[in-house]
């Protein structure tokens, strides 16, 4: 299983973030490089790619208030 984390570089500043929305739900099959999933921060919306090919499995659900390095997902092999 690869651990979806919000990188600690995905934005400048130290504030927190909002995961605004995932583009797949819950047990979609996604691809490595993907787009998964939307972070809203300081009025921009930020784009996250899933790490590796496999089923997602979503643990923060949308509108949660996410920080760098949290693990927001996960993605299991198929």
């Amino acid at each position: 299983m690869t651990e979806i984390v919000v990188p600690e570089n995905l934005w400048d500043s130290d504030d927190e973030g909002v995961l605004f929305n995932w583009v797949y739900p819950d047990g979609a099959a996604v691809e490595q490089g993907a787009l998964i999933a939307e972070i809203t921060v300081e009025k921009a919306q930020l784009e996250l790619t899933a790490p590796a090919s496999g089923r997602l499995r979503i643990l923060v659900q949308p509108e949660a208030i996410i920080k760098k390095g949290q693990v927001i997902g996960a993605i299991e092999p198929v």
